[in-house]
């Protein structure tokens, strides 16, 4: 039987729960600490199904310094748990993060993924690392996971928005 899916904004009593789940996929996922879950609660969804949290995902604005309207979001903490997948919740949480960041007019949202065949089926594409130099400075840099970002195996892929 198919359970209903709702996804909604978290609150920030979904922040333990989300940093549990951000946790419990650390082989895919940048960790993030309870403390940067809870400072970045309002960029969070989450998936709830019966009840219970079966997913979570979030945005980051990557600024480009003299361009503002040239920003890129980044769909980051993309996680559902392991016995929720395959019913489309990844699906549901990353449609809703992209609709919720349109507000900004961004032109795409990028995401870094161990994860290209799920993002290809939602119109993602893959483009060079050497594109988002901003997001290897600030984000890659401080990585506890890989010393190179250029060798690191995660994809970089975008999807382009309408205006």
């Amino acid at each position: 039987m198919e359970r209903d899916t709702t996804v909604r904004p978290a609150t920030l009593k979904d922040a333990e729960t989300i940093y549990a789940l951000i946790d419990r996929h650390r082989d895919e996922l940048v960790p993030r600490s309870l403390g940067n879950v809870v400072e970045s609660i309002d960029r969070f969804v989450v998936a709830e199904c019966d009840g219970e949290t079966a997913g979570c995902a979030a945005y980051q604005i990557h600024p480009e310094i003299g361009d503002a309207e040239a920003a890129t979001v980044e769909i980051v903490s993309v996680a559902v748990d392991r016995h929720f997948r395959m019913r489309g919740i990844g699906r549901k949480l990353v449609e809703a993060v992209v609709d919720g960041v349109r507000r900004f007019r961004p032109h795409e949202v990028m995401v870094l993924t161990f994860a290209p065949g799920f993002f290809r089926k939602l119109d993602f594409e893959e483009f060079p690392k050497t594109e988002i130099m901003h997001k290897l400075y600030t984000g890659c840099i401080n990585c506890t996971k890989h010393a190179n970002p250029y060798t690191c195996p995660e994809v970089a892929m975008r999807r382009r928005l309408e205006s």
